[in-house]
């Protein structure tokens, strides 16, 4: 359970990689870098969206990258 009292569980599939949030884009989008230092788009999942939950540069995040685009993914807790 993350700071928030929520989280949302990836599925079966997706594997979650631990990654830092390097710039706010617009329409809710951040640039991330992951531990194995690609960089990848991620959107906030799940509640953290509808919650305004605030995703600095430099904070450190759980991104859940899509099986199709190794380069898009969605962030699912701030750790």
């Amino acid at each position: 359970m993350s700071d928030f009292g929520f989280r949302v569980k990836p599925d079966a599939a997706d594997q979650a990689i631990s990654a830092r949030v390097l710039e706010e884009m617009p329409n809710g989008v951040f640039r991330v870098e992951l531990e194995n230092r690609d960089v990848a788009l991620a959107h906030p999942a799940g509640q953290k969206s509808r919650n305004f939950v605030r995703l600095l540069p430099g904070d450190r995040v759980e991104v859940v990258l899509t099986p199709h685009d190794l380069t898009r993914g969605r962030i699912t807790r701030k750790l």
